[in-house]
């Protein structure tokens, strides 16, 4: 059992290396929701992941529907600045998903109005837009993690 990254349709390879490698790390299954902003066997995507591309369940969706249809009942929950709620007022729990926008917008605003109540954000400072993708990615998965006594994670 394990977590789940959603990255709709994300745009820096190296973001996407480096939340793959913490994917790799945590047994943490990665959606990929395409148009996806590089090809995956760009070098920079996988230097940013290292030799631990392969280690990685990653799924490819042609559209955020297609997601929802694979992911069943499991819970979404959906990272944006204009979250509510912080990431830390919810309990998560094993096979929870983590959805996070492209790097320049963010989620969909349709996609925010539809789960308003399963929004989150990291509290920061009003100087700057957003935290960087792969740095937020790391930060929710490892709050789902510490709630579960990190699912048996050495």
């Amino acid at each position: 059992m394990a977590f789940h990254i959603v990255l709709v349709e994300p745009e820096i390879p190296a973001n996407t290396g480096n939340i793959s490698r913490t994917c790799a790390a945590t047994g943490t299954t990665l959606h990929l929701v395409r148009p996806l902003g590089f090809n995956t066997d760009d070098k920079t995507l996988k230097r940013a992941g290292l030799d631990y591309w392969h280690s990685v369940d990653i799924r490819y969706y042609d559209s955020f529907h297609e997601l929802r249809e694979a992911l069943g009942d499991r819970r979404l929950f959906y990272a944006t600045t204009k979250a509510d709620k912080l990431y830390t007022d919810f309990v998560y729990q094993d096979e929870d998903v983590f959805v996070f926008g492209k790097e320049t917008k963010g989620l969909p605003p349709e996609i925010i109005e539809a789960n308003r109540e399963t929004c989150i954000r990291m509290p920061m400072t009003t100087s700057v837009r957003s935290l960087n993708l792969s740095n937020s990615a790391a930060i929710v998965l490892f709050e789902g993690l510490r709630q579960n006594n990190f699912l048996g994670l050495k």
